[in-house]
């Protein structure tokens, strides 16, 4: 990988990380590689992002639960707004970026 990671490359209990094909993702205009079929949250996390969206009153909301409870990870993916990041699979090409309040769906012009 070219940019710097905060990937886990050896954990103490699960061992080495698990080698995997790449895909590209795009995250607010920015290219990220991405271990295909990763959750959406662990490849952002690994390229550093941190918040995730803002609430109606602008807080910013992190990782907290990881498994798709709670909607701290939701952002806007393809489009489509209230997307949970931690549940959802990358694949080639996805378009995220991060939402505020309740999001708004994307409307192509024709």
């Amino acid at each position: 990988m070219g940019a710097q990671s905060s990937r886990i490359t050896e954990h103490v209990i699960l061992g080495p990380e698990v080698q995997s094909d790449f895909v590209k993702i795009t995250f607010e205009g920015r290219s990220i590689e991405a271990k295909k079929d990763e959750p959406v949250m662990a490849a952002l996390v690994a390229a550093g992002v941190t918040v995730f969206r803002h609430t109606l009153k602008g807080s910013p909301r992190r990782m907290f639960c990881g498994i798709g409870r709670c909607t701290d990870c939701i952002m806007i993916v393809d489009g489509i707004p209230g997307v949970r990041t931690c549940i959802t699979r990358v694949r080639e090409g996805m378009s995220i970026e991060r939402q505020k309040g309740m999001g708004s769906w994307k409307v192509e012009q024709a």
